[in-house]
């Protein structure tokens, strides 16, 4: 039977997928070399991305924009109309043809790719959202390209994680230092690249590592970007004054109306996205209401042609002063409502360029009102530029990246102090009235909780089940008070519970408690039962809550939580400490660290070796036995049956031929162990030994696949 052309082609690719990652590794080099050429490789590829789609852009308008009404001649200096709802109708064929790859669109999809799917994006992601929008922006359509590319330059470093074999946790990294790498390149910004990826993609959770991948990622790409688009600065301007610093307070109020306008701006998108997509889409399809919004783009470009396209050039303009400050009043309000319904109808595009554009307009006219109206005399210049960095970091909730972006884009350093007013107080105020990023709020309404950055996710790894002690004191409830005094000397805790008759949890007792009672002992020995100390114990927990939650539950009164029984809420089962939490965290992370310090040398390690991390505790890989196929990570409790924890887990890929490779993957509680999977395994040297014959658990015996 002949084998299908896909699967010869796909069996092919990983074939030489796995003869690239055997080279790499037989060179032998130094992990952090390893790190280093990894970065500047991601910084080349995300360049070179970033280059191929502005050139797409740029050729595309020029097809759209300029070839366009030659074609269209019949209809005279009108054909520009059509344009915009050509290239609408375009995107909207697109959506058709691929609605799931459509869906995954902007920075979100980058986000939830790095923090749910380990930074796993599909090649064909990247291919549409490469396409689609360089469709978008050259037939028109008044966006930007920074969330495209920030996709694009993620989509191309995730596969090239796959392609080397990195593991989860690298391959997290360097997709947000791609994506990093693509904003520094078309901004031509290698501060504002990093900054961005920090705050944007990985929501302000820093590391180390990840801040040194993204520099190395940012200037390469950044260097290719200026290599072969000319490192001319993209806004151009002469006599900028700042002012003197008497004045300095009135960028803080441009800055305060900035905020006011970014909160306008995703306050009308919200309305914007529940009208198109909750009222109209149930009265019009989808392609002619991308076709009317491409329809009214065209008439808008009829007019004031400065409104198609990314905006740069009309920038340039209010920043020479070429423009009146009516038509600067026109273009404002054409840009804050054309960007949405572009966006929300279904068209592809970032918000970058026109918060730039918007917050140009905006910081023009607030110098010009200032000027005409109080008699003062502003630098327009000066109040652009800073509206720009002011509306950039508001609707984006981005402040150093917009500072960054801001501060490189004009290759102008002296009015530094101006912007940073401007846009800390445009963020601050966004950030007071939206509760956070932007980003996480849109993450939040679409069901997903990214939050709290490593800390938090090891947390939510770990379950009460892990840290349970069943040693919890439990008094009855009329225990009087001379023996619930000798049961507080005698046992080693500070939290005791009380039952009922029949064993229900009643209440609890401290040994704040007690005190009063033990200073007034001999006028209450007969009187006080345990009763009438306990306190309502309101707070329980179960073994399937995970740490996360149990912690915020820890107050300054109380270290110590019942565990109940999940079917019987009376029961208790045992009890779960703040200190034990703390100590789960700690011990985790080590694992976390480790998995991620010896990743490289895990790799390579051949079977049966072991190497030995410290005195009396070792690395070593087993195979799994048969009797843990089936059965997923949380069920088998490996750390609490047998006392190691599992690094890693290398799973078997076939390839071209019947050749046998391995894939490494980090530890999920959810992983279902499979045949052919080997364990990369950590512990002390005795308790790694009794691995060898991996036996099977008592409670393994017989439960067959209702571990699974």
């Amino acid at each position: 039977m002949s084998i299908p052309r896909s699967k010869i082609i796909i069996r092919a690719l990983r074939f030489w997928q796995r003869h690239i990652r055997r080279a790499f590794k037989q060179l032998g080099l130094p992990e952090y070399t390893v790190f280093s050429i990894f970065s500047i490789i991601t910084g080349i590829a995300a360049g070179f991305s970033a280059v191929g789609f502005h050139h797409a852009i740029h050729y595309l308008s020029v097809f759209f924009l300029e070839m366009g009404p030659e074609l269209l001649t019949f209809m005279g200096a009108g054909a520009i109309i059509l344009i915009p709802m050509i290239g609408m109708l375009l995107q909207s064929g697109l959506i058709a043809l691929a609605p799931d790859t459509s869906s995954k669109r902007s920075v979100l999809e980058v986000i939830k790719a790095i923090t749910i799917r380990g930074g796993f994006i599909r090649l064909r992601t990247t291919l549409f959202h490469f396409i689609a929008p360089a469709i978008s922006i050259g037939s028109g359509a008044t966006v930007g390209p920074e969330g495209p590319v920030a996709q694009i330059g993620a989509g191309v470093s995730s596969k090239l994680s796959r392609l080397f074999g990195l593991s989860e946790s690298r391959r997290r990294m360097f997709t947000a230092a791609g994506s990093g790498a693509a904003i520094a390149a078309v901004f031509n910004t290698p501060l504002g690249g990093v900054f961005f990826a920090l705050e944007v993609i990985l929501l302000n959770d820093f590391q180390t590592p990840t801040f040194s991948a993204l520099i190395l990622a940012s200037v390469t790409a950044s260097a290719i970007s200026q290599t072969l688009l000319g490192n001319e600065p993209a806004f151009l301007f002469h006599g900028l004054e700042i002012g003197s610093p008497q004045t300095y307070y009135l960028y803080a109020v441009l800055g305060l109306g900035a905020g006011l306008l970014s909160l306008l701006f995703i306050k009308y998108s919200e309305k914007i996205d529940w009208l198109l997509n909750s009222v109209l889409i149930k009265k019009l399809p989808q392609w002619a209401m991308m076709a009317l919004v491409g329809l009214l783009i065209g008439i808008c470009g009829y007019f004031y042609r400065d409104i198609l396209g990314i905006g740069y050039v009309a920038i340039n303009k209010i920043l020479a002063g070429e423009l009146s400050w009516q038509v600067i009043v026109i273009l404002l309000v054409m840009k804050f409502v054309l960007v949405p319904l572009v966006l929300k109808s279904g068209g592809f595009g970032g918000i970058f360029a026109p918060s730039l554009f918007i917050g140009a307009t905006y910081g023009y006219l607030f110098a010009f009102a200032m000027n005409t109206f109080f008699g003062l005399q502003l630098n327009t210049i000066a109040f652009t530029l800073v509206g720009m960095g002011a509306v950039l970091g508001g609707v984006n909730s981005i402040p150093i990246a917009a500072i960054m972006i801001i501060f490189e884009m004009t290759k102008e350093y002296s009015f530094i102090l101006p912007l940073m007013l401007g846009v800390v107080t445009s963020t601050t105020l966004t950030h007071l009235i939206v509760r956070g990023s932007i980003h996480s709020k849109h993450l939040e309404q679409q069901g997903f909780r990214i939050s709290g950055g490593t800390e938090m996710n090891i947390l939510r790894s770990l379950s009460v089940g892990d840290v349970l002690k069943k040693d919890a004191i439990l008094i009855p409830q009329d225990t009087p008070l001379p023996h619930l005094i000798r049961h507080c000397i005698e046992s080693p805790h500070e939290t005791f519970f009380t039952v009922d008759e029949q064993q229900n949890l009643s209440g609890m007792i401290s040994l704040s408690d007690l005190r009063p009672m033990i200073t007034e002992y001999e006028h209450l020995r007969q009187m006080i039962i345990a009763r009438d100390i306990a306190e309502p114990c309101s707070t329980t927990v179960t073994t399937e809550n995970n740490l996360e939650y149990v912690l915020t539950l820890f107050d300054s009164n109380m270290d110590l939580l019942p565990v109940v029984n999940r079917k019987n809420p009376q029961q208790v089962i045992g009890t779960v400490a703040r200190q034990d939490v703390i100590k789960a965290y700690q011990q985790e992370s080590l694992r976390y660290n480790i998995a991620d310090s010896f990743a490289h040398s895990l790799k390579n390690l051949p079977k049966a070796q072991s190497v030995q991390v410290a005195e009396g505790y070792s690395i070593v890989e087993r195979t799994v036995p048969k009797h843990f196929i089936g059965k997923s990570i949380q069920r088998l409790k490996i750390r609490n049956r047998y006392g190691i924890e599992i690094l890693m887990i290398k799973q078997q890929k076939l390839g071209f031929g019947g050749d046998q490779g391995q894939d490494m993957t980090e530890v999920s509680p959810n992983y279902t162990i499979r045949e052919g999977d080997t364990l990369l395994i950590f512990g002390p040297d005795e308790k790694i030994a009794k691995t060898a014959g991996w036996e099977p658990h008592l409670s393994d015996i017989g439960t067959g696949a209702a571990l699974k």
